[in-house]
């Protein structure tokens, strides 16, 4: 009975790591599942560096035609589930057609990056950016693993920030003055 649990089993395991993780800053982002894990924060124009460690299960080897990497940015609408639409699409080749019979690590750099958005999660559009690792097969399905990651653009307060006055009203009836203490 084990044998048939174990032939839907992925023949690996598939681990992303940044170079920086424990040191960098973490934000929280809900999963569509509903709960809620910790990703690390990057900003753009940043390089994105990191290992990926491809682990097969004790026993086997996997043939395979090329490993990738590619770091994606991506815009999701809820009511078109499924389409994405890639705003960013970068891609690194990890390793060439041939086989894995033990743990294999693989270094991956993409240096200053740039990510033009900050990652959202609303009621009807999410974007976010990903690194995507696939390994490719000929005849049965690609194995493919993804890890997620924030970002996070800051930029520095406005150097003149005047204040803004508008009036409403009609004429000798009514008559509102509206006054904000910022423009920006």
């Amino acid at each position: 009975m084990n044998y048939i649990i174990g032939a839907f089993k992925p023949p690996c395991d598939i681990f992303v790591t940044f170079s920086d993780e424990r040191s960098r800053k973490q934000v929280a982002v809900k999963k569509d599942n509903g709960k809620t894990t910790m990703v690390p924060a990057f900003q753009s124009l940043e390089t994105i560096a990191g290992e990926v460690s491809i682990a097969p299960v004790p026993g086997k080897r996997i043939e395979h035609m090329g490993v990738k990497i590619e770091l994606l940015g991506q815009i999701e609408l809820y009511f078109d589930r499924g389409n994405f639409y890639d705003f960013t699409s970068l891609v690194r080749e990890l390793d060439v057609p041939g086989e894995i019979y033990e743990r294999k690590t693989y270094p991956f750099e993409f240096s200053t990056v740039e990510m033009p958005y900050e990652s959202y999660n609303g009621t009807n559009v999410r974007l976010r950016y990903i690194l995507k690792v696939t390994i490719g097969r000929n005849y049965v399905g690609n194995i493919v693993e993804s890890r997620d990651f924030c970002v996070r653009n800051y930029s520095p307060l406005p150097s003149i920030n005047n204040s803004i006055k508008m009036e409403v009203g009609i004429e000798d009836c009514l008559h509102i003055e509206f006054e904000y203490s910022k423009s920006k």
